[in-house]
């Protein structure tokens, strides 16, 4: 007696047993990355193909004056310009084995942790960047000559965790953004987890959004601090912080590994490690950064032949990204100095 096999893999019934699997594994990998990412939605974000690179254009202000009668209007100015260069940085991967008899033997789904780890691993890295793109702009000259650079806020000696220190220099950070004419509408504030619990512990809840959850949901889910000053407040355990990311014993920032001249890295200047030792919160507009994707989050996998030979799949998520200071004026940060 022969059986029927029921492949739901395959495309109407044809071709690649596999086939909408691998399609599955995809869509995992890019939502776990969406899900991962904090600062995607909160810089600027452009997709090119044909090209390296995105040139970004700065133009200065043009005087106004009063009109003499019987004079011609021949142009009040010649507003300086200026331009920043982003790059594509080096393909970024990410990538796993799969055997094929793990899977067969195997009591739980492997595929799905997998793909989720792909994900968010090339997550981490996008967050890392912009976040580190975002503190060096903040120490940065403006591009067009008589305009602001970048803006820091002392917050203190050893007051990263003071909750009215940091409630201090979000008004200051706004007083500083109105002044550069940033649009009150995309302003964002990036904290490290303690740091934004510290805010819903120690301070007054009339900060906290009383309408999220029930009266008290707020300070029992940790949630609902959503925007001081007119700022809107996220967290992220990938934010510069002493030195390292999200916390005095996380991650220490490593060096930026250049490409270019055989060496396959990054072309643009995300800091060095000891440019963040005082690096406690950044606080920005969106059009402080920006971030160029040429290629994903995307996912690969090896073909038939491939297979047959390791029994296996070769999995692999790439990213084609690179980040880069823009209107460096509406780009601030906290810093534990006195």
């Amino acid at each position: 007696m022969t059986f029927t096999v029921t492949q739901p893999g395959r495309v109407n019934g044809a071709g690649d047993q596999r086939a909408l699997f691998l399609k599955l594994f995809s869509g995992e990998v890019y939502e776990a990355f969406r899900n991962a990412t904090i600062f995607k939605d909160t810089v600027l974000n452009k997709s090119i193909s044909g090209g390296r690179s995105h040139q970004f254009i700065h133009t200065g202000r043009i005087s106004a004056a009063y009109h003499t009668p019987g004079q011609a209007i021949l142009g009040s100015g010649n507003p300086p310009s200026a331009e920043t260069t982003i790059e594509l940085d080096d393909l970024l991967i990410a990538s796993a084995f799969v055997y094929k008899l793990d899977e067969v033997i195997s009591q739980y789904d492997i595929r799905g942790p997998i793909s989720r780890q792909i994900g968010q691993a090339l997550a981490e890295h996008y967050d890392r960047r912009v976040a580190r793109t975002l503190s060096r702009a903040s120490g940065l000259a403006a591009p067009v000559t008589g305009e602001p650079g970048g803006f820091r806020i002392n917050i203190g000696l050893n007051q990263e965790y003071n909750a009215q220190a940091l409630v201090d220099g979000f008004f200051e950070a706004a007083s500083r953004l109105d002044e550069v004419s940033a649009p009150k509408d995309g302003r964002f504030a990036v904290l490290s987890p303690r740091q934004y619990y510290a805010l819903v512990s120690q301070v007054d809840t009339n900060i906290l959004n009383r309408d999220f959850g029930s009266n008290q949901g707020s300070l029992n889910s940790g949630e609902g601090l959503y925007e001081i000053a007119g700022i809107k407040i996220r967290r992220s355990n990938n934010v510069p912080f002493l030195g390292r990311y999200g916390s005095p014993t996380g991650t220490a920032i490593e060096a930026v590994v250049t490409g270019g001249s055989g060496t396959y890295g990054e072309r643009n200047n995300y800091g060095a490690p000891a440019d963040f030792n005082t690096s406690c919160g950044l606080i920005y507009h969106r059009d402080a950064a920006a971030c160029l994707t040429g290629i994903g989050p995307s996912v690969e996998t090896t073909g038939a032949d491939t297979r047959v030979i390791y029994q296996g799949d070769v999995i692999v998520g790439k990213l084609a990204l690179g980040a880069g200071p823009v209107r460096v004026s509406v780009a601030g940060e906290f810093r534990n100095v006195a």
